[in-house]
């Protein structure tokens, strides 16, 4: 019975559900961003992005009276507006220990014969029997139900920097002036490696795969200073040239180590054709082993690329933290500060910096578990 066919294996099914969890766990947060870059910052604060297609009833902060004093009737009165967007007041209160105590229309006595109305669209009036300029007018605590609202003016702030300080442009094109190169650099030297490492005889050469390998264990964080002494001693300090071979250093042994298990498992016999043809080592590489061998190319591009695209502390140590050199990362983490806030430019600036990573992950994955796979079975 155990073996009927069309039956699926318990373990079929537990690999099926922790692949469907982990995708949810990738999707859902990114949705989540994706949303909530489209609010604004109350929204954010008050609810969660999964509300964001529903009516939202929430506290608002407290609003001080403030207004334009007119006589009138022997009182003085001012007029206002609590909220700047449409909203549906349904409770209020002048009070942080009761700010539901008064409903829409309703009348609060404040005390000395001044009082308060607040209706229900959020406009409010303020009688005074006395002047009030040079008092402490009271705060108003509003509950309300806030409609659907999204925006694109969170991505005009951080794209144009109208106005808020924050924009990311420069950041953006530091980040890819970085993470191109920073790919493309130790692709073209891993691939001439790796062809060396898997079809050419030389003494040492099972000896220089056992070294690459070592290298792949080798903590980043052990390199970092003295590569950058190195690069203070050699004369190229902090700069783009600094962290590009900073990135190709440590992209290196991954690189020849995927590109060599490629090349291995590619047909012998066509190499040695083209060798009797007379073909040269380099016109092999370009022509035939170059061309075979785009999924493991592709892979690699795919990791440097996340890699360096959403590094932060390389940059830091081998770029510098000025606002002409600072990278995408970099700049996201000083719009946050020490108290946070802004969320709502926060999240449109992270979706900016995952759009890039993520578009160059869906047009490539296709080539990634056959560049990951290389090798593996013979």
């Amino acid at each position: 019975m155990d073996n009927i066919a069309g039956k699926k294996p318990a373990l079929m099914w537990a690999v099926q559900i922790s692949t469907i969890a982990l995708v949810l766990l990738w999707v859902l947060p990114t949705l989540g961003l994706l949303v909530s870059s489209f609010r604004t910052g109350d929204q954010i604060v008050g609810s969660g992005w999964w509300r964001a297609l529903t009516t939202q009833e929430q506290q608002m902060a407290a609003i001080r009276v403030a207004g334009d004093e007119v006589a009138s009737d022997g009182t003085f009165q001012i007029n206002g507006m609590l909220f700047s967007t449409a909203a549906e007041l349904s409770a209020w209160g002048t009070s942080s220990v009761q700010p539901t105590a008064f409903g829409p229309g309703d009348t609060a006595d404040l005390g000395d014969g001044v009082t308060l109305t607040v209706q229900a669209d959020g406009s409010y009036l303020l009688i005074s029997p006395v002047t009030t300029e040079g008092t402490r007018l009271p705060r108003i605590f509003a509950t309300a139900s806030a409609p659907l609202e999204f925006t694109t003016e969170n991505y005009t702030n951080i794209v144009t920097d109208a106005g808020s300080g924050q924009s990311i442009g420069q950041a953006f094109l530091n980040t890819l002036t970085v993470a191109i190169p920073a790919t493309i650099i130790p692709i073209l030297v891993a691939a001439f490696a790796a062809y060396a490492l898997a079809w050419m005889e030389f003494p040492g050469r099972a000896l220089l795969v056992a070294f690459v390998v070592g290298l792949l264990v080798v903590p980043l964080q052990l390199a970092l200073i003295p590569l950058l002494q190195f690069h203070n001693w050699i004369g190229i300090g902090k700069g783009y040239l600094g962290i590009w071979m900073a990135h190709t250093g440590f992209g290196l042994p991954l690189a020849i180590y995927l590109l060599r298990n490629y090349m291995v498992g590619l047909p012998r016999d066509i190499i040695e054709n083209a060798r009797v043809d007379g073909a040269t080592e380099f016109q092999i590489f370009v022509k035939i082993i170059l061309p075979l061998s785009f999924p493991a190319l592709a892979s690699f591009a795919i990791f440097q690329f996340l890699w360096t695209w959403n590094d932060l502390l390389v940059a830091l140590v081998f770029l510098g933290t000025s606002n002409e050199q600072q990278v995408l990362t970099g700049n996201i983490v000083n719009m946050l500060g020490p108290y946070g806030g802004d969320w709502e430019i926060l999240s449109a600036a992270a979706f900016i910096s995952i759009a890039v990573p993520l578009a160059v992950f869906f047009s490539m994955q296709r080539f990634l578990v056959r560049g990951l796979l290389a090798g593996s079975v013979k």
